[in-house]
């Protein structure tokens, strides 16, 4: 039976990256005998352009009946004007929630030959390989009631809600448990505890589903000691779990000790490991069409799509080897790009993984 693969390119560099992710996953199954089935939706600005909606219908459905999606980007500023609820990235909230993609996996991993490009000193960053666990479908991001409102001295306010249900929180505890069991079996919990009722709960459960992983070892810290750790010593972490917002906030500070975010997969799951697959990169207008975008983090997260939806680690093992392996030929997008380095397009990275995936 056909693994049915949704394409989401979306907006700015998304549809150039997604193309050649897209060429790589078609080689790995082609060379594993992976079954695939692939067809393409409309997320985010585009969408709204077609169809007047970030998350329509027929994406809906076709998400719905897919076993696993990859997408490249959503926004831009062209974008910018419109109301807060009609914009690109609610259609990739929406899409999460629809989904129930819960838990975010997202990987720090510095690459060898990448160490001179990150901001910190080689010595902090080499053989880095942190995982971050954000819960992605509660928190403050999804909380209610939410809005902005006028006072009666006539003075605007806006306010969201932290909330987080016990529930919300044993299961993300639970996945970052159950992926450090597959690592080094340490979790760092990140959480504002000492000022914030809701991660004071965090903690309490946290603590509880940690009892029952007697071999996995259980840190706390609160999320701004975190951020001057992740930038101080990096490497003292393994698996860091953490809400929607605090998750959201580290995974891109700890992006950048790798040199590049253009380098980041990332990946989204529901309770059955049906993901979606995205890049950590924004949509960077800037560069769209100009065959500047890295399209590494994109086919990496087609890695992740492999080794978590589909089971098929042998495959998302020589794509994560045909990686290295180009970076080894000193190829480079602009992004990643050193003295001595081939400075390469879009389409020739991943034609060049392609090709490496033997």
């Amino acid at each position: 039976m056909s693994a049915k693969i949704l394409l989401l390119p979306g907006d700015g560099i998304g549809p150039e990256v997604v193309e050649q992710a897209a060429a790589v996953l078609r080689r790995a199954a082609d060379r594993f005998a992976i079954d695939i089935e692939l067809s393409e939706a409309d997320l985010g600005g585009i969408a709204i352009d077609r169809h007047g909606d970030a998350y329509p219908p027929a994406t809906q459905q076709a998400a719905r009946e897919a076993d696993a999606v990859l997408m490249g980007s959503v926004g831009g500023p062209k974008w910018d004007g419109l109301p807060a609820p009609d914009r690109p990235e609610k259609g990739l909230l929406r899409i999460r929630a629809d989904l129930d993609l819960f838990g975010n996996l997202r990987p720090a991993l510095l690459y060898p030959q990448l160490a001179a490009a990150s901001s910190l000193k080689a010595e902090l960053v080499a053989g880095l390989d942190i995982m971050i666990v954000r819960e992605l479908t509660g928190g403050i991001y999804f909380g209610e009631p939410r809005g902005i409102h006028r006072l009666e001295n006539g003075e605007r306010e806006g306010y969201n809600t932290y909330r987080y249900s016990e529930r919300e929180i044993e299961r993300i505890a639970r996945l970052a448990f159950d992926t450090a069991r597959r690592r080094d079996n340490r979790v760092c919990s990140v959480d504002k505890a000492n000022v914030l009722e809701v991660t004071m709960l965090w903690r309490e459960v946290v603590e509880r589903v940690a009892s029952e992983y007697s071999d996995v070892e259980l840190s706390h810290m609160y999320v701004d000691n975190a951020a001057m750790q992740l930038v101080r010593e990096p490497k003292q972490f393994d698996v860091i779990v953490t809400g929607n917002l605090f998750g959201d906030i580290l995974s891109d500070t700890a992006a950048m000790l790798t040199g590049s975010i253009g380098m980041l997969p990332s990946a989204s799951l529901d309770a059955n490991s049906k993901g979606l697959y995205e890049p950590v990169h924004g949509s960077a207008p800037d560069i769209a069409g100009q065959g500047k975008a890295n399209p590494l983090a994109t086919i990496l997260s087609v890695a992740m799509l492999l080794r978590y939806s589909l089971g098929r680690s042998e495959a998302a093992d020589a794509i994560e080897t045909a990686v290295s392996a180009v970076l080894d030929r000193g190829l480079r997008t602009g992004d990643i790009a050193s003295p001595g380095g081939v400075v390469v397009t879009t389409q020739q990275m991943g034609e060049a993984v392609v090709e490496s995936i033997s």
